[in-house]
């Protein structure tokens, strides 16, 4: 680490450091010995600059060329795709993520400005006839303003990617808040965006506690729309103050995601599939499959080989390649996901394996992915989300018990099968309440190119992503004229 503090980006311009801001420090947990980056923290006087900044130029930009956005959009994704084992070791090493698995987000994430910018060009709108006579209509969209842009922690440089590439794309200026366990990424994204010839105040970023940054953004009448990815807790507090100001708001919260194993499944990919899905990642993932319902014609078979396999896994530092599953993103994630254990455990569930702390020579946040049998569904670690390499397994007698399974859930944003069957396949695809569904892949993985987002008490508001981020990231506007 250089002696560097590194600060927020404000109205086109990495701001000063005054010499009295608080300064976050940010530690790898592979080495928490090791601090990556220092930060001076934004405050409320300069979130409220960044939206002033974000107001002034929004007019302009709404009104600019689409080529001009289009070639903004493929600049920034162009470097990153450029850069992407640079920003991959970064993202390793400050949020915990294997270096393979985070390769592959900072790939999405310049894919995403990618995608946006072709979409900045696709002209859209629709021409009616009046019910009245030499009267012509059109329907168009518009940009809504200023977009406030709230990211969690373990998606560091894709979910900012997929919230900013199409909030600039459609014409709208941002005040982005990244999540300050993982600042690194945000920044370098921010730096890539700050040389993308993007006018001043279009962009801009802010480092700083939710306290008194995200309530800033939130509550401020000149954001006109918030797009919030993190705990169902939060996401509801946003929802609230949001929807008492009448501003637009897009949530993305939690899941319990439901992964179903039916007699008639390929057991090894069964097993793979539930793998990934849950430990993957070190299971930081809304998508990630932590109730694994399996029918008992399966369930033995099943259970001794994903045991097999979960034992075969190594968990070590992030950037290790020999690295399967790398630490879990901070202290406090730990020890919640040792509680978690002791929950399952008090409650009656069988730990059949790992579940503890595995000490490293550098330290490190390092937690063995475990594997729960006789869960019953009452059960805190069947029902709550985790965020962890936890996988539960309830044991059902057929398809029908197992889907009664797998919708008895407040969240509804991913649900996979494993099946040979057609019928079963096509069921569950059209029965399911999850906003997402996959069949004979793990439940986490999703492409940026179409829609992403859930029901019930996962998601709030249009989704994101695809061309559907339209409909959140725009306003609808008719108009009438006497021809």
């Amino acid at each position: 680490m250089s002696g560097l503090i590194k600060t927020s980006f404000v109205n086109g311009k990495f701001v000063d450091v005054q010499g009295h801001e608080e300064i976050l420090k940010n530690i790898n947990p592979s080495n928490p010995a090791h601090i990556v980056d220092q930060f001076a923290r934004a405050d409320v006087a300069l979130t409220e600059q960044a939206i002033a900044a974000a107001k002034a130029a929004s007019s302009v930009w709404a009104h600019s060329n689409p080529q001009t956005r289009a070639d903004v959009l493929d600049k920034i994704g162009t470097e990153i795709l450029e850069r992407r084992e640079e920003l991959a070791r970064l993202l390793s090493v400050e949020e915990g993520k294997i270096f393979k698995e985070a390769l592959g987000e900072v790939e999405r994430a310049g894919r995403s400005f990618k995608f946006y910018a072709q979409e900045a060009l696709r002209a859209v709108g629709e021409k009616y006839n009046s019910v009245r006579d030499q009267v012509g209509i059109d329907v168009y969209t518009q940009a809504i303003g200023v977009v406030g842009i709230i990211s969690p922690w373990n998606f560091p440089i894709a979910i900012p990617a997929w919230k900013i590439a199409p909030a600039l794309c459609f014409g709208n200026a941002v005040v982005f808040k990244p999540a300050e366990l993982v600042p690194s990424s945000a920044w370098a994204l921010a730096e890539i965006i700050s040389r993308s010839s993007l006018p001043d105040g279009v962009f801009n970023m802010l480092i700083g506690p939710g306290r008194k940054v995200g309530d800033t953004i939130i509550r401020s009448p000149d954001v006109h729309a918030i797009t919030f990815t993190g705990s169902e807790q939060t996401g509801r507090q946003v929802a609230e103050i949001a929807a008492s100001r009448l501003a637009r708001v897009q949530l993305e919260m939690g899941g319990k995601n439901p992964l179903i194993v039916l007699d008639d499944a390929e057991l090894e990919l069964a097993v793979d599939v539930a793998l990934q899905g849950s430990f993957f990642s070190t299971g930081q993932r809304c998508t990630a499959s932590s109730r694994v319902i399996v029918t008992t014609g399966i369930y033995d078979s099943f259970i001794a080989r994903l045991e097999e396999k979960t034992r075969a896994l190594k968990i070590g530092d992030a950037t290790d390649p020999d690295t399967d599953i790398g630490p879990v993103v901070d202290e406090k994630q730990l020890k919640q996901n040792l509680s978690y254990i002791r929950a399952g455990q008090d409650e009656g569930a069988t730990l059949v394996y790992g579940g503890e702390h595995l000490p490293k020579e550098n330290g490190g946040y390092y937690f063995t992915p475990a594997l729960f049998t006789n869960v019953q569904p009452h059960m805190r670690i069947y029902r709550e989300e985790i965020f962890g390499p936890v996988l539960c397994v309830l044991k059902v007698n057929n398809y029908e018990e197992a889907f009664a399974a797998a919708e008895d859930t407040p969240f509804g944003l991913s649900a996979g099968i494993v099946t040979t069957s057609l019928k079963y396949a096509e069921d569950f695809k059209r029965r399911s309440s999850a906003g997402m569904v996959m069949v004979n892949l793990a439940t986490a993985g999703v492409d940026y190119h179409v829609a992403f987002g859930g029901n019930k008490a996962s998601s709030l508001g249009s989704r994101e992503q695809g061309t559907y981020a339209r409909q959140f990231f725009t306003k609808v506007k008719t108009t009438y004229q006497l021809a």
